[in-house]
């Protein structure tokens, strides 16, 4: 990160070794807050060792991430939504165990967006382009997709039995 300070007339000389200190603080500081952010796209799935006592988990906003514990310890984080939540587990006396902040990004694949003025479609583009469920489309495009999409999985469960 580079800052720059520029003086017009009479400077004073704690002005520029201020704008230093703040530079070095935000620098030092930003890898210690990214250091416990787990990091998780839009439509996937990330998996925790969670402590032998976790009795109850918490999360702070389940719309934009949400998690199962399995057996033997194995906490899976599933993303949902664009944002920052958390997770915190507790044990059975209510002690927490782990308080763990959750950024859920975009899409971590080929994504093309197009925009018809202000209709907006997504596709997935690996290897060829096809259309994809993604939140912030047009209402109409997604619920379209999202119909075909229930239907074939409809279809392929009725296949099934």
């Amino acid at each position: 990160m580079t800052a720059f300070v520029f003086c017009r007339g009479h400077c004073l000389g704690w002005f520029p070794a201020l704008a230093c200190l703040v530079v070095a603080a935000s620098t030092l500081l930003q890898p210690a807050l990214g250091a416990d952010l787990l990091t998780v796209h839009l439509d996937q799935a990330k998996i925790l060792k969670m402590p032998e006592r976790t009795s109850t988990l918490v999360v702070g906003n389940p719309l934009i991430a949400d998690v199962a514990l399995q057996p033997g310890g194995i906490l899976v984080v599933t993303a949902k939504s664009y944002g920052v939540t958390n997770v915190i587990a507790l044990d059975r006396t209510g002690a927490t165990l782990i308080d763990q902040a959750i950024q859920v990004l975009g899409p971590s694949d080929k994504v093309v967006v197009v925009y018809r003025g202000i209709e907006r479609e997504s596709y997935s583009c690996m290897p060829n382009c096809e259309r994809r469920i993604t939140l912030g489309d047009t209402a109409s495009y997604f619920t379209a997709n999202l119909g075909q999409t229930g239907n074939l999985s409809s279809q392929a469960q009725g296949q099934q039995k």
